[in-house]
C-alpha cells in the first residue's frame, strides 16, 4: 500500500535534514522522501513534471502536518526526476510554518489557512510575509485534505452526524453516545450508553481553524466561539494530527477531527455528515465538490480561497481544508526561486495530484488546478 511505503520512507534520514536544524527548526517530523522508495505511482508522478526544469540544491519547507504525507509523495517523485535535489519538510503545524517563513528560516511554508489580512496580536500575516519576501507573498492552494470526524465505537458503522450535534459534542454538551440527538440521526443503530471522549489539537493548527469555521458556519447558534488555530471547545488535547488520531484509535468512545489520511491510517470510523441534503460520505469526489465551489478571495495570483462550509449541495462533503504553499512571488535568491518553482510545478501536476487520492487526499479540482499552474508559471 502507498501509505505503508510512505511510512517506511519517513524513517529515512536525508542529509539535508541537518539544514533544518541549522535553520533553527525542530526537525521532529520525517524529512522529504528518498528516491530509494520509488513505486510505479512515483514513476508516473515524475513523468508528470517532466516539462519543468529541475532546480538545484536543497529546499527546506515547514508547516502543516495535514499535508505531510502528500508533500512526501511529491518530494519523493521530484527527487527521482531531479537527481541531486533534496526537499525537506518539517511538519510543525501551520502557525509554526508561517512564523518560520516570515523569519526567513523556511524557503516556503505549508498552511491550512491562507495568510491573514486582518490584524492579530499587533501584526498582519500577509503584510509581514510581504516584507520578508520583499515582494508579494502568494497563497497557492496545493493539497485538498478533507477533515474526517473520526470515532472509535465498536459495532457502530456508518455513523451520521450533523453540524448541530457535532458542535454540542465538541462543546461538551452531548456526553453520551446514545444521546437522543445522535439517535435521531442514526435510526436503527445500536448506540451504547458510553461516555464520549473528545480529543482536540493542542498545538496551533490550521485543521482546528477549518473545523471551527465549519462549525460556526453550519451551526452558528451552537458554536459561537470565533474560529481560530487554537481550540476553544472541550476535550483532551494531543499534539498534531497523529496525536489526536492515535488517541482515538486507542480509546473506546473517542472522537476527534483529523485529516482523512490520518483517520484512514488509524482505522477510525469516519462519520457521514448530514448537511440537510442527506448524509454525505467522505470520498475524494464529495470533498472535491466542496472545493470546486470555492471562490478566490485573493487578488491576481494570490489564490486564497473562500470555502462555503455551510453548503447544502447534494453530494458535497462540507468539512474540507485546503493546504496552501506560501511562497515569495519573487525570490531574493534566483537559484532558490527556480528550485521552488520547479518543485511546485511538479507537485501541482495532474499525475501527482491524482496520486494523492490513494493516500487520503482529494486532487485539486481542474478549475483550481489551472489557476495554480498559472500562478506557479509567474513565480520568479
Amino acid at each position: 500500500m502507498k501509505t505503508q511505503r510512505l511510512a517506511g520512507l519517513s524513517t529515512i534520514a536525508l542529509a539535508g535534514a541537518l539544514a533544518l536544524t541549522a535553520c533553527g527548526s525542530d526537525n521532529n517530523s520525517s524529512p522529504g522522501a528518498s528516491s530509494s522508495g520509488a513505486s510505479s505511482s512515483g514513476a508516473s508522478s515524475s513523468a508528470a513534471g517532466g516539462d519543468a526544469d529541475c532546480g538545484k540544491g536543497t529546499l527546506n519547507a515547514e508547516g502543516s502536518s495535514a499535508q505531510k504525507a502528500a508533500f512526501e509523495e511529491a518530494a519523493n517523485s521530484y527527487q527521482e526526476k531531479c537527481s541531486g535535489t533534496t526537499v525537506n519538510y518539517n511538519a510543525t503545524g501551520s502557525g509554526a510554518g508561517i512564523k518560520q517563513f516570515i523569519a526567513k528560516q523556511a524557503d516556503f511554508a505549508g498552511s491550512d489557512s491562507a495568510l491573514k489580512t486582518k490584524e492579530k496580536d499587533g501584526k498582519i500575516e500577509q503584510t509581514e510575509a510581504d516584507k520578508a519576501c520583499a515582494s508579494p507573498a502568494w497563497n497557492l492552494p496545493m493539497v485538498t485534505g478533507p477533515i474526517a470526524v473520526g470515532y472509535n465505537l465498536k459495532g457502530v458503522d456508518g455513523l451520521v452526524l450533523n453540524a448541530d450535534v457535532m458542535a454540542d459534542i465538541f462543546n461538551g454538551k452531548i456526553t453520551k453516545w446514545n444521546d437522543p440527538a445522535i439517535a435521531k440521526l442514526n435510526s436503527g443503530a445500536s448506540l451504547p450508553d458510553k461516555d464520549i471522549k473528545v480529543f482536540f489539537r493542542s498545538d496551533e493548527s490550521g485543521t482546528t481553524e477549518n473545523f471551527t469555521k465549519y462549525l460556526q458556519a453550519a451551526a452558528p447558534s451552537k458554536w459561537t466561539a470565533e474560529p481560530g488555530k487554537k481550540w476553544t471547545g472541550k476535550g483532551e488535547g494531543k499534539e498534531k494530527s497523529a496525536g489526536v488520531a492515535g488517541a482515538v484509535a486507542s480509546t473506546e468512545g473517542g472522537i476527534t477531527y483529523a485529516e482523512w489520511s490520518y483517520a484512514k491510517d488509524n482505522k477510525l470510523g469516519i462519520a457521514k455528515v448530514d448537511t440537510g441534503a442527506g448524509a454525505v460520505e467522505l470520498t475524494g469526489e464529495s470533498a472535491g465538490k466542496a472545493v470546486a465551489a470555492a471562490k478566490v478571495a485573493g487578488e491576481g495570483n494570490n489564490l486564497a480561497l473562500k470555502l462555503d462550509y455551510a453548503t447544502k449541495e447534494a453530494g458535497a462533503y462540507p468539512i474540507v481544508l485546503v493546504t496552501y504553499e506560501i511562497v515569495c512571488s519573487k525570490n531574493a535568491d534566483a537559484e532558490k526561486g527556480k528550485n521552488v518553482k520547479a518543485f511546485l510545478k511538479h507537485m501541482a501536476s495532474a499525475d501527482v495530484q491524482k496520486s494523492f487520492e490513494e493516500i487520503g487526499f482529494a486532487p485539486l479540482p481542474t478549475e483550481v488546478q489551472g489557476k495554480v499552474s498559472t500562478a506557479i508559471d509567474a513565480l520568479q
